[in-house]
């Protein structure tokens, strides 16, 4: 009775969800406002509900309830206790692989169907190990800074949390882990994923006659990519912006525990033609643009699926604007690296190719970094060097 309450629960949760805002957010008030759930209800409701989500465009027309059960089948790795509950013939089979699970299920079921949008992916992608990484969540990365190196794997092993390393600087944990208590995030490590660390190899940050370089963080969000421009070098000339305050405070707040005190911040939207005050020439200007954010969604699949294809255009078009009104801020051979979360061409590789056809800049570096074989994000970036005069 108990897990059937679980799936009715999770079913009525997710008929009244319209995906206008982040499902965590959704469903920490629905419980909020239902306080009749203890803490293990809610996490097995939680995750059902993602499960479902996890299903992205497949077999929308079955029930919910069929849909949510089939999720959890394709989704868990280990004996269920709601599954052996309800669907005990599947809940034996929850070890298997992804393929022979498939290969057992009587429902017309492709897993090509999870993500629909094969003709719009970059060159690189594989299309069905990108469909497969859905069914998966993923890790958790840590980067460790500079110098912490033996402070953060001392307080991770004397918490008795489970971690491998990936390579010296980088931390990989279960997405699970608590590790807000044990670490001085920020100060001694960022929660940073991990082709977003290797973004590193593309930031290029050598004085030049004497004089430390200027970089531009021109859509800092959480400012994570100024972080890790300030490691590789900590006495850049560093300036941050935003549209919205509200961001630009908890930066603030964020550089303050990094130890980054010698920055200049101001609001702007990009995409507008009056926000010109910033008039300084930079050495290096990153722009982590907005975008679908379609190379993160194994986090958030619930963006998946309530997704338009509509979109695409709409960010690519957007990311065009962004780029035309801040190269005239570039020096001359300096540098842009444009940088997405995306896995669509039109908002990777037709922008670069806008770039340099329209724009006049130099393709240094372009790389698709795969993170759906690695339980990571998928990321785009792209090293461009504007001309000499």
């Amino acid at each position: 009775m108990r897990f059937l309450s679980y799936l009715n629960s999770a079913v009525t949760i997710l008929r009244s969800y319209n995906g206008n805002e982040p499902f965590h957010l959704y469903v920490k008030k629905y419980f909020t406002a239902n306080k009749k759930y203890g803490s293990r209800d809610r996490k097995q409701i939680t995750s059902l509900c993602y499960n479902y989500f996890r299903l992205g465009n497949a077999v929308k027309n079955i029930p919910i309830e069929e849909r949510i059960v089939l999720a959890t089948f394709l989704c868990e790795t280990s004996s269920s206790e709601f599954l052996k509950a309800v669907k005990p013939e599947w809940n034996n089979l929850s070890e298997r692989s992804i393929e022979e699970k498939l290969s057992f299920l009587s429902t017309q079921f492709s897993i090509q169907n999870i993500f629909p949008y094969k003709e719009e992916l970059s060159e690189e992608i594989d299309a069905e190990k990108f469909n497969a990484s859905f069914l998966i969540q993923p890790d958790l990365f840590l980067r460790v800074r500079p110098g912490n190196n033996k402070r953060v794997m001392g307080k991770l092993a004397g918490a008795g949390i489970s971690y491998k390393l990936v390579n010296e600087d980088c931390i990989v944990l279960p997405n699970s882990s608590k590790i807000n208590d044990v670490i001085e995030l920020d100060k001694e490590a960022v929660v940073q994923d991990y082709n977003s660390q290797n973004i590193a190899g593309f930031i290029q940050l050598k004085a030049k006659n004497n004089k430390q370089p200027t970089v531009w963080d021109c859509c800092a969000a959480s400012g994570g990519k100024s972080i890790l421009a300030y490691d590789i070098n900590p006495n850049i000339e560093l300036t941050v912006s935003d549209k919205r305050e509200s961001i630009l405070e908890n930066l603030k707040k964020r550089f303050a525990v990094a130890g980054i005190k010698k920055y200049h911040p101001f609001i702007a939207d990009i995409t507008a033609g009056n926000w010109q005050q910033q008039t300084k020439k930079f050495d290096l200007i990153i722009c982590d643009a907005p975008c679908t954010g379609s190379g993160t969604w194994s986090r958030t699949p619930e963006q998946l699926f309530y997704f338009k294809k509509d979109m695409i255009e709409k960010y690519s078009v957007l990311q065009k604007k962004i780029i035309e009104n801040i190269i005239p801020h570039i020096k001359p051979g300096g540098q842009l690296l444009y940088i997405t979360c995306s896995v669509f061409k039109k908002e990777n590789e037709d922008v670069v190719k806008y770039v340099q056809e329209k724009l006049n800049l130099k393709l240094k570096k372009m790389e698709i970094l795969k993170g759906y074989e690695i339980k990571a994000d998928t990321m785009f970036a792209a090293l461009l060097t504007a001309p000499l005069s």
